[in-house]
Formats: C-alpha cells, structure tokens, sequence
C-alpha cells in the first residue's frame, strides 16, 4: 500500500512520540508542531492515515491516542529500507526491527563452553561476549526473519562433555549499531519466532546504552560486507 509523503512524515511524526509501542496522546496542535504545519492539515493527515489503516484513534477524557498499526509499521521499515540502500552504498540485505527483552540467562552459560565459544570466535573474527541480547521483533519484521531461514548459515557443531550432550545450532552474521553481532538459532530453541538471540564481541546493552523495551534494528546485510578483516 503506497502513502502520501506527508502522511510519511505524520507517520513518523507519531512513531517516534512512541506510537509503535501502544497508543500515545497526541493533540492536532502538537502534531502541527512536529510537522511544521497547521492543526488543520495535522488533522487531515492523521484522518488520512485513520481511514488508510495506518493508525488506530481513540478519544478518551484525557484526549485523542494514536497507536500505529502493523500496516503502519510495514510503511515505516519500507522507507528506512530505502534509506539504507540510498547512504549505505550497498544493498542493504535485511533489516529487522524490535525491542530488547530480557532473556532466561541461559546464553551466558552456553556461551561459556569452551566448544560453542572457539566457533562463535570464529563467525565473529573475536572472542564473543558470555551473553546474548534478545530482540523481540515488531510484526512487520517476521516475515523479514522467515526469509532468511533461506539464507547460508554457519553450522555451530554439537559435542559431548561430562556425559552430557550439547546440540548443534547454527548462526548467522549480522550487525546492531555497527557492531559485527550473529543471531544464534540453537537446533532445539524454547523461544518463540518472534524473540532472537544476538551474539557479539562487546556487550551490546551496555556498549549502546540499552535497556529492555528500547528498539534497536538489526541488520543482515550481504556476507562480503560483514566478512572480517
């Protein structure tokens, strides 16, 4: 579904009030303001996004909220898409986007096992951090992350310790703020599709001043542009 390029901007205007995340109060005067407009065409361009399903509204005691809609968000990763191809120089591969959420504290422990950990050092070009940071992706990115089950991705081999087996998984390069990261699938994973596991050589939360609930984008781009040096 094409959108108007000031409704583009109206959508974006309400996103970054924190529209993704749940309806947010948003008054025809402060949306004017974001957009350097009148209440008036702030007014029609939220009618617009209402009518194309961009936006869901609500008109409570308090005042008028605004939440964005899947479709929404689909418009929004499309243009930052084209953004990407447009100063990044290159295809842009994948870009997923999500919110960071708290895992089980189970990826220290694995990442701490000296098998996993020689050839996670391997798909990273460095000694990963005993850690993973787990992104729960927006709607619109699932798609994105089925697509790349179709992708090559790095075999991680199981083995046996202290009579104990470890299964295989596999891992896939990537990056979060310009860092190098992997996403990490285990071969028998309890999380659901929605929720992926990043490995990297620093740790992310604390290097990108993250907390849960920020949204960070994840990118998968073509091998050679992350391949190491």
């Amino acid at each position: 579904m094409t959108i108007e390029a000031g409704d583009l901007a109206c959508l974006k205007a309400i996103a970054l009030l924190g529209g993704c995340r749940g309806p947010v109060h948003v008054s025809s005067q402060s949306l004017a303001t974001a957009l350097g407009a009148s209440s008036q065409t702030a007014a029609r361009r939220l009618k617009s996004l209402e009518s194309a399903l961009f936006v869901t509204r609500s008109v409570r005691p308090a005042g008028q909220y605004v939440a964005v809609t899947r479709t929404g968000e689909e418009a929004l990763h499309r243009e930052y898409s084209d953004y990407c191809r447009l100063f990044g120089g290159a295809s842009p591969g994948f870009v997923m986007t999500g919110h960071i959420v708290s895992g089980v504290g189970e990826g220290r422990y694995y990442m701490a096992l000296p098998p996993y950990r020689a050839q996670f050092a391997e798909v990273l070009g460095e000694d990963p951090f005993p850690g993973t940071l787990n992104v729960r992706l927006d709607g619109a990115s699932l798609p994105v992350r089925k697509r790349l089950d179709a992708l090559d991705w790095i075999p991680i081999h199981g083995f046996v310790a202290e009579d104990r087996t470890f299964g295989d998984a596999r891992a896939l390069p990537c990056l979060i703020g310009g860092y190098r990261c992997a996403i990490v699938v285990p071969g028998r994973t309890h999380y659901p599709e929605d929720i992926i596991e990043v490995i990297a050589g620093v740790p992310l939360r604390e290097t990108l001043g993250l907390s849960d609930m920020d949204r960070v984008a994840v990118e998968v781009p073509e091998r050679d542009e992350v391949d190491h040096d």
